[in-house]
C-alpha cells in the first residue's frame, strides 16, 4: 500500500505540486487516475480517514475506474455491478451527491445494503464535466456517520476543480497521443499496401487502379483485410515489410 504523506510534513507536496507532478509524468491515463485518486483521498481526509474513488468516461473509450485503497474500489466495483447509487445518479444528473449516514439512507437500497455490510457509512460523490468527450465522478466513502459536513464538503468542493482541470489535461493529452498513434498505424498501413500495389502492377503488367482492384477482390475473397493481404504479398518475395518514415 502506498504511503501517506502527514499534513504537518514541510516537505508535502500543494496540491499543486501534486497536480504538475502527475501531469508531468509518462504513466498512462489509468495510472495516472489511480494516482489522483490517492491523492485525493491523502488530501481530504487529513482530519479523518476517507477512500476515494475516481470513474472516468471516455466517449467511445473504456471506461477507467480507480480506488484509493481496496475499500474504494470495492464501493466503486458495487456501482458498476447494480448499475445503480449515488455515483450513477451524480453522474447521470450532474447534481452533487451527499449521503449522510447509509443505514438510514432510504434512497438506492440496493447498494446501501450491500455497502453497509462493508463498513460504509457516509459519501459525497461529485460529477466533473471534464470536456465534450469525457466525465467524471469522484466519490469520498467514509467508515463514519455525517463525515462530510458543511467544512468537509466545501473542503471537496475546492478541492475538485483543480481535479477538473488536470483531468481536462491529462485526457486531451491522451487524445491527441491516441490520434497520433492511429495515424502512424495508417501510414505504416498504406505503405505496405502502396508497395504491394506496385508489385501486382509489375506482375500483371496492369495500371495502378487495376492492381488496386485486383488487391481489393483478393482481400474480399480471401476475408481478410487488405492490408494483410498487402502484407502477405510483400513477404511471399521474400522481402520483409517496409520500414515508414513514421516509425520509431
Amino acid at each position: 500500500m502506498k504511503d501517506t504523506v502527514a499534513a504537518s510534513d514541510p516537505h508535502r507536496e500543494s496540491v499543486a505540486e501534486l497536480l504538475i507532478r502527475l501531469l508531468a509524468s509518462e504513466d498512462e491515463l489509468g495510472s495516472f487516475v489511480d494516482e489522483l485518486a490517492f491523492m485525493a483521498a491523502a488530501e481530504i481526509g487529513q482530519d479523518s480517514p476517507v477512500s476515494c474513488g475516481i470513474m472516468l468516461v471516455r466517449s467511445r473509450r473504456s471506461t477507467i475506474v480507480c480506488g484509493s485503497d481496496d475499500a474504494a474500489r470495492r464501493f466503486e466495483d458495487i456501482h458498476t455491478y447494480l448499475g445503480a447509487g449515488p455515483r450513477v445518479e451524480a453522474k447521470k444528473t450532474g447534481a452533487i451527491i451527499c449521503v449522510e449516514d447509509a443505514e438510514d439512507e432510504k434512497r438506492w437500497r440496493d447498494f446501501m445494503e450491500i455497502a453497509v455490510l462493508h463498513d460504509l457509512r457516509s459519501l459525497v460523490a461529485v460529477p466533473l464535466d471534464i470536456d465534450d468527450t469525457a466525465q467524471a465522478v469522484v466519490t469520498f466513502y467514509a467508515m463514519q456517520p455525517h463525515s462530510f459536513g458543511e467544512p468537509t464538503l466545501s473542503a471537496v468542493q475546492r478541492f475538485v476543480e483543480p481535479v477538473k482541470r488536470s483531468l481536462r489535461v491529462a485526457v486531451r493529452t491522451a487524445r491527441f497521443a491516441e490520434a497520433a498513434e492511429h495515424r502512424q498505424r495508417a501510414m505504416e498501413s498504406r505503405t505496405v499496401i502502396d508497395v504491394a500495389i506496385g508489385i501486382t502492377m509489375a506482375q500483371a503488367a496492369c495500371s495502378q487502379d487495376e492492381a488496386v482492384a485486383i488487391l481489393k477482390r483478393a482481400s474480399s475473397h480471401r476475408n481478410i483485410k487488405l492490408r494483410t493481404l498487402a502484407g502477405e504479398l510483400v513477404n511471399s518475395l521474400g522481402q520483409p515489410e517496409p520500414i515508414t518514415p513514421f516509425t520509431e
